[in-house]
C-alpha cells in the first residue's frame, strides 16, 4: 500500500501535514527524511518532559513487566501511589482516574450533578465560558463555548449556560434555582490563550460561597506545572472545589485525573467508571512524572523560560508590528493584526519550528516543560525568520529593503 492509501486509510478529523513524524527526543521531533523540529506544540502540551524522557520510558519499562492492567475493580501500587501524590499535592481529598481530559470533564459533570441531586433539590446547570473548552464528548461539547460547537450534534446537552469569560455580573445573572456550578479553565488555552484575571476568579469563590455553588477548574492543560505553578489555582490564592487533571499528567501516556475535595466526592460504587480507569502503566507513568514536575527548581525553571519566551515574543511583536503576548508560563500565544495564524504555522514548519494556531489571529507555544534557554532562544530565532518570510510574502518590494 502507497503512503498516500495509508493516510486515506485514517477518518478525515483532522488536516494534517505531510511529514510523518517517526522520532522525538527531548524538545525536538524527527520526520521521515530525517528533517528536525523544534517543537512548541508538544502533543498539545501533553509531553511535559519532551519526547520520550528517560523517566517515561524507564517507568513504562519497569511496570510493562510487572503488570499491565489489573481492572479497574482491584488496587494496585501505582494506583494508590498516584492518587497519594496527587492528594498530598493538592487542597483535594480523593481522586478518580480516567484517560483524557475530556472523560475527566465528564466525570466532574457527574460529579456536580449528582451533589446537586443529592444537596440542592435537583440542582444541575453548571455555567460555562464563551470561548471556554472542554472536550469533544456530547456533554462536554455542549459545556464548551468554542463557536459553531452547538451546530454539530444536535441537539446539545441541556444544563450549561454560557457567560462572558472575565466578566462577573454576566455569571451572576445566570445563578438560578437550577444552577449547581461553575466550571472554567483558568486559561482559555483554545480560546486563544487567555488568562482570568486575579479578581474574576475571587469573584466567582465568591458566587459560589454565597448561593452555595461548586467551583470547577478545569486544568486539562494548565494543570502540570504548565503556568510555572503545579496547579494554575495557586496563582489566585483560591480553592477550586473540583478539579480536573490530563495533558500534561501523563507526560506522554494517555491519563486524566478528576479531584475533589471531601464534602463533594458523593459518588457511589457503579455511579462512575472505565475499563483503563487507573492502569497500572498509565498510573505508573504519572508518578514518575508527578515527582519530577512538583519539585521546587524544576518548577522555577519553568518559570524561568516562560519569562524568558515571553520577553522574547513581545520583542518580536514589536519588531514585526503584531500585538500582545498573553497566557502564563510555558503556555503563551502571539497575537496577530489579522487571520494570519494558519498560514505562519505553515511557515514556520517549513523553518523547522512547530507551532499552533487555536485562532486565526494567534499563535500558540506550548513548549517542554524542562526546555533548556538555549532552546528557547532557538525557537524565537526560528520565529524571527518565520515573521521575516511572512511579512517579504505579504510586502515584497518595500519591506524586503526596510528587513533585509
Amino acid at each position: 500500500m502507497s503512503p498516500l492509501q495509508r493516510k486515506q486509510c485514517l477518518m478525515n478529523t483532522v488536516i494534517r501535514p505531510e511529514p510523518v513524524f517517526v522520532r522525538g527526543q527531548g524538545a525536538w521531533l524527527y520526520d521521515q527524511a530525517g528533517l528536525a523540529y523544534l517543537d512548541w506544540v508538544q502533543g498539545w502540551a501533553v509531553n511535559a518532559l519532551g519526547h520520550s524522557p528517560e523517566v517515561v520510558t524507564a517507568a513504562l519499562a519497569r511496570q510493562s513487566s510487572t503488570l499491565l492492567n489489573a481492572s479497574p475493580g482491584f488496587y494496585h501500587p501505582p494506583l494508590l501511589a498516584l492518587a497519594e501524590k496527587l492528594v498530598a499535592a493538592s487542597v483535594f481529598d480523593q481522586v478518580f482516574f480516567i484517560n483524557s481530559g475530556a472523560e475527566a470533564n465528564e466525570g466532574a459533570i457527574k460529579l456536580a450533578r449528582k451533589w446537586g441531586r443529592l444537596h440542592k433539590d435537583g440542582a444541575y446547570e453548571i455555567i460555562t465560558f464563551a470561548n471556554g473548552y472542554h472536550g469533544r464528548t456530547l456533554a462536554t461539547m455542549s459545556a464548551t463555548g468554542k463557536p459553531g460547537w452547538d451546530t454539530y450534534y444536535p441537539p446539545q446537552v441541556p444544563g450549561f449556560p454560557k457567560a462572558g469569560f472575565n466578566d462577573l455580573e454576566s455569571v451572576a445573572a445566570l445563578i438560578g434555582p437550577s444552577t449547581v456550578a461553575i466550571m472554567l479553565e483558568p486559561v482559555q488555552g483554545e480560546g486563544g490563550v487567555i488568562p482570568a484575571s486575579e479578581a474574576f476568579i475571587h469573584g466567582l469563590r465568591a458566587l459560589c460561597d454565597r448561593h452555595g455553588l461548586i467551583l470547577i477548574f478545569d486544568e486539562v492543560q494548565t494543570g502540570c506545572g504548565r503556568t510555572g505553578e503545579l496547579f494554575a489555582y495557586q496563582h489566585y490564592g483560591v480553592t477550586p472545589d473540583i478539579m480536573t487533571l490530563g495533558k500534561g499528567l501523563g507526560g506522554g501516556v494517555p491519563l486524566s485525573a478528576l479531584l475533589a475535595r471531601q464534602q463533594y466526592c458523593c459518588f457511589e460504587p457503579g455511579d462512575q467508571g472505565g475499563t483503563f480507569s487507573g492502569a497500572p502503566l498509565a498510573c505508573a507513568v504519572g508518578a514518575a512524572v508527578l515527582d519530577v514536575i512538583a519539585q521546587p527548581a524544576f518548577l522555577d525553571n519553568v518559570r524561568e523560560r516562560g519569562r524568558q519566551l515571553h520577553a522574547g515574543l513581545e520583542r518580536l511583536s514589536a519588531r514585526h508590528g503584531l500585538g500582545e503576548v498573553r497566557g502564563q508560563g510555558l503556555l503563551l500565544a502571539l497575537v496577530l493584526p489579522d487571520g494570519d495564524a494558519p498560514v505562519l504555522v505553515e511557515q514556520a514548519r517549513a523553518q523547522g519550528l512547530l507551532l499552533n494556531a487555536p485562532r486565526a489571529n494567534c499563535l500558540r507555544m506550548m513548549p517542554a516543560l524542562n526546555s533548556t534557554a538555549a532552546e528557547i532562544e532557538e525557537g524565537l530565532v526560528l520565529l524571527d525568520r518565520t515573521l521575516v518570510a511572512w511579512h517579504l510574502l505579504r510586502h515584497p518590494s518595500p519591506r524586503r529593503a526596510e528587513l533585509a
